[in-house]
């Protein structure tokens, strides 16, 4: 089994999380370090503080010199995918090729409403995913792109120049639903990441992606599944649930660091994955 850390820069400061990325890109370990891209921060106050998730990545691609890095995941309606492409490209170079690029089809309505940027109905949100990705795919990888769809329209499109990690960045995709979220990964994904719950609740997931791979003719073993392993406080114990899930099928797991965030869990918590068999 593989790991990672992520740090939701929400209800911290910058030189806590930079503390941690450094200290994490120490580690071996550590295979890569995520943040998450809202504007508010969730499952608390959204009155809190919370860092923008592209501005912090690049940040922590010039402060670390290992970590593979990327967002979990980033809202595709919040940026045009030309735009986020061009980010892309840009940061895979700065990074030095170590680039996850991480995007989902969005789902905050507190922050999206306050901004009047339009979510959408839970159909919509796919169908624009779907379009997303492949606007995506086409301009990290095609000298030129064109697309005619419902949300995006692009006329022989450029993004030059390409990211280093050819054809593209891995793709990770986030979200759980059956119907249309694990089937784009299905069709998209090099890497599914598992937003959290009960181990049944991981099985079954994997489940459906796996027979929407057999439906779209991909090898589910092209595509890295992970999921999120709350930092609970006690090594051992985040060690045992991460191990549940790789029994299950993960092959990553990403430790959920809460605020406050310090460095200095990293040692004890790898030596706990650490044991892992």
């Amino acid at each position: 089994m593989r790991f990672a850390f992520k740090t939701a820069p929400q209800n911290t400061t910058w030189e806590d999380m930079l503390a941690v990325w450094r200290a994490g890109d120490e580690i071996e370990l550590f295979e890569s370090a995520w943040n998450f891209d809202h504007f508010y921060p969730i499952f608390s106050d959204s009155a809190g503080p919370c860092l923008e998730a592209w501005v912090t990545l690049t940040a922590f691609a010039q402060a670390t010199r290992r970590l593979r890095l990327g967002t979990l995941v980033t809202g595709i309606h919040y940026r045009h995918p030309a735009v986020l492409a061009n980010m892309v490209a840009t940061l895979d170079i700065v990074s030095g090729g170590r680039l996850e690029l991480g995007i989902g089809a969005g789902w905050n309505e507190e922050e999206s409403g306050a901004y009047g940027i339009q979510l959408g109905s839970p159909r919509e949100r796919s169908d624009r995913f779907e379009e997303a990705c492949q606007v995506l795919i086409g301009l990290l990888s095609q000298e030129t792109t064109t697309f005619d769809g419902r949300y995006y329209r692009l006329t022989d499109a450029r993004c030059n120049p390409k990211p280093l990690q050819r054809p593209h960045p891995p793709i990770c995709i986030g979200g759980s639903g059956e119907r249309r979220t694990l089937r784009t990964a299905a069709r998209f994904a090099q890497h599914w990441n598992f937003v959290g719950g009960t181990v049944d609740e991981f099985r079954k997931k994997c489940d459906v992606l796996y027979a929407h791979c057999a439906e779209v003719g991909r090898d589910p073993k092209d595509i890295l599944i992970s999921s999120h392993v709350r930092f609970s406080g006690d090594p051992k114990a985040t060690a045992a649930a991460a191990a549940e899930l790789g029994d299950a099928g993960a092959g990553l797991a990403i430790v959920q660091l809460p605020p406050p965030h310090r460095p200095d869990v990293l040692g004890p918590l790898a030596d706990a994955l650490a044991e892992i068999d």
